[in-house]
């Protein structure tokens, strides 16, 4: 770590938390608003994707929800399509195609998704440090007002910018409610009285609560410090991954006087360290607090533009770009990760094209092995639980592949099946002793919507003791 190298000395690079000072306490970081052509184009990657976040609740497919994550009751909406804990099996592979995805994505790009996707960044910098900018003023407005004596005008314009960023939390806050017990449940917690639906309104105070600390105070701490995915880009990227980084070569040695022999195109305004919603400086190299978001390229292209030198002295490279010139490839590491990950795509599509519309366990009655009857028969009990996981009521019955046997219900046969929910029925199989050719053999039981078959369940008939 070399000074000369763009780094800082040893003891203040990388040994400390950026936001925190000497004595341990909270340094609050004033971000200045950054302008360029990246922070044009995140703007309006944000406004998509809010108006995707908040309208999505309302969107239905069929009656369902058209994403629905409600962990408490076990049941699982992507695109319009239930699942239940009878699809572990697919959850968990879809979990793990999206782990990876998440991985070979960070092999390749680093942070990326932290900078331009993450709900903590889009909210934080797009909506609340926006609504702060236009309340208090710019970031040196707001250091100067908090370090004098506060006044009673600047009394009322923090009153005023905590009670938005409260009430944005509560929208907030509904919003996430409504993706985990859906729109129709958060309109009854809503409308009807508090005392019938004390839980969910608990769970509304706590989450608006909870929203509000994070974006009026936690801030960059979220990123810095709570954040698992900052933890996984260290063990995740090497030289070959693409984040934003300094061009040192090219920077260095830096030099506030354009006129100095043998100064790097750095002119050490700092203005990169500004603009960085995390308080890091990009010139000390890739930084686990670094959330790829572009502020410092687009300010620090703006500075190259007013001294007349190239842009791009901080832009997304590899270290192995920027130091040895090598063209940004695909490496072998990430080919083996993508080959593991088509795999598991691949086997993700044939569980969902194969993915039974009823998910049904049948088994003969304990107790009851065999009854002989006088015309010659003998039946086997059976009880069947069949859940409808589609999202609209089915027709259902059952039918018997072997001819000769035949079917005797005990109580009402069921002939449809509501949406998501698990129904039972009991049946006796009875078979002529001329049909039974071993103790046990297999019977197919075919189960049937209207005149479709859609899934084949095979018993054991006991024939004889």
């Amino acid at each position: 770590m070399q000074k000369e190298a763009g780094y800082s000395t040893p003891g203040d690079f990388r040994n400390k938390i950026t936001t925190v000072d000497k004595k341990g306490k909270r340094s609050w970081l004033y971000v200045l608003k950054p302008e360029g052509r990246f922070y044009k184009v995140r703007t309006w990657v944000s406004v998509i994707y809010l108006l995707l976040f908040f309208s999505l609740p309302f969107v239905k497919v069929h009656g369902s929800p058209f994403f629905l994550f409600n962990i408490t009751e076990a049941r699982f909406v992507f695109f319009g399509k239930a699942f239940l804990p009878q699809d572990f099996i697919l959850l968990g592979t879809g979990m793990l195609v999206f782990l990876l995805f998440v991985i070979v994505f960070t092999l390749a790009f680093g942070r990326v998704f932290c900078g331009w996707a993450c709900p903590q960044t889009i909210f934080m910098e797009m909506v609340f440090r926006k609504i702060e900018y236009w309340i208090e003023g710019s970031a040196t407005r707001q250091r100067v007002a908090d370090k004098n004596k506060w006044t009673s005008r600047l009394i009322a314009r923090k009153a005023l910018k905590h009670a938005i960023f409260f009430i944005l939390s509560f929208i907030i806050a509904n919003t996430f409610l409504s993706y985990i017990i859906g729109m129709d449940e958060l309109r009854r917690i809503i409308t009807e009285p508090v005392s019938e639906h004390l839980v969910g309104f608990i769970a509304l105070l706590f989450f608006t609560i909870v929203f509000y600390i994070v974006y009026a105070f936690v801030r960059e701490i979220v990123c810095t410090v709570i954040c698992p995915y900052g933890r996984l880009q260290g063990v995740l990227t090497d030289k070959n991954s693409i984040a934003v980084s300094y061009d040192r070569v090219r920077g260095e040695p830096r030099s506030k006087r354009r006129s100095e022999e043998n100064a790097g195109d750095c002119i050490d305004c700092s203005l990169c360290v500004h603009v960085c919603p995390t308080g890091i400086d990009i010139r000390n190299g890739v930084q686990l607090e670094c959330i790829n978001c572009t502020a410092c390229i687009d300010a620090c292209d703006s500075m190259m533009k007013k001294v007349g030198k190239p842009t791009g002295l901080v832009r997304y490279a590899s270290e192995n770009n920027i130091i040895e010139g090598k063209k940004i490839g695909f490496t072998y590491r990430m080919k083996a990760y993508t080959a593991v990950l088509v795999v598991l795509i691949g086997i993700l599509v044939t569980l969902l094209v194969t993915r039974s519309m009823f998910d049904a366990t049948v088994l003969r009655v304990p107790g009851q092995v065999l009854q002989e009857h006088p015309d010659g028969t003998v039946s086997n009990l059976y009880r069947i639980r069949v859940v409808n996981k589609s999202n609209m009521p089915q027709p259902y019955h059952i039918r018997l592949k072997q001819n000769g046997a035949s079917i005797q219900y005990v109580g009402k046969a069921l002939d449809s099946l509501k949406p998501l929910l698990e129904s039972e029925e009991t049946f006796f199989i009875s078979m002529p002793k001329s049909m039974i050719t071993a103790r046990k053999q297999k019977i197919d039981i075919e189960l049937m919507s209207g005149e479709e078959l859609v899934q084949t369940k095979q018993v054991s008939f006991i024939g004889e003791y």
